[in-house]
């Protein structure tokens, strides 16, 4: 049963979250300040092997890391969802809400999902907010994506198999600001998470 308590004669339906700890005092804790790190890209682009091995690099620097992406998501919270453009939307719309708790308890947040439009981006960065969004673009080329696909995908979506497939019958809207490019058709893993790094460290390290 909510506790209405009133607060300037305004019902207060939850004021469980005036007594809850801070994100400061989960940063204080951790000894790090918390950020979202928003990876955009094509299918087969890079986004969950640069993911990795950032959070391997944070880690080894004693900054806890949460990675979100289709296996932990589509396989769970969001297993309910198709591939439609509503199910698209709602699924980065739970995405999102999930990383804000994780930032809100100072972790240092990676998701690695296609998310296809700068819409439903922008919803992701107003609802984890946009001072703690870094949107990282993995820029690889089509051509390079489809080359390293050994599922098939892409050829299965050109023989019209797959529907709605992102970047051959659904477009994707390149980030017009992101905060980082990486084409991984052209920098090393290493190159790719030194520029992570230098993007990422002087957030989350407290002085």
């Amino acid at each position: 049963m909510h506790d209405t308590t009133t607060q300037g004669g305004t019902p207060h339906i939850y004021p469980i979250f005036d007594r809850m700890l801070s994100r400061a005092d989960k940063e204080e804790l951790l000894h790090q300040h918390s950020v979202m790190v928003w990876f955009t890209g094509l299918s087969g682009s890079g986004k969950s092997t640069v993911a990795i091995a950032l959070e391997r690099e944070l880690h080894k620097r004693g900054l806890l890391c949460r990675i979100l992406d289709g296996d932990n998501i589509r396989c769970g919270i969001n297993n309910n969802l198709g591939f439609s453009e509503a199910d698209r939307v709602e699924n980065i719309r739970r995405i999102a809400e999930v990383a804000k708790l994780f930032v809100d308890a100072g972790i240092i947040t990676i998701a690695a999902f296609i998310s296809p439009g700068r819409e439903m981006r922008a919803m992701a960065a107003k609802i984890i907010g946009a001072d703690d969004f870094l949107e990282v673009y993995v820029s690889t080329p089509i051509e390079e994506c489809e080359r390293r696909d050994v599922k098939g995908l892409y050829a299965k979506a050109r023989r019209g198999e797959i529907g709605q497939f992102t970047g051959v019958s659904a477009p994707f809207e390149e980030p017009l600001h992101p905060a980082l490019t990486l084409d991984t058709s052209r920098l090393s893993l290493e190159e790719s998470v030194r520029k992570l790094l230098e993007l990422v460290l002087p957030k989350a390290q407290r002085p």
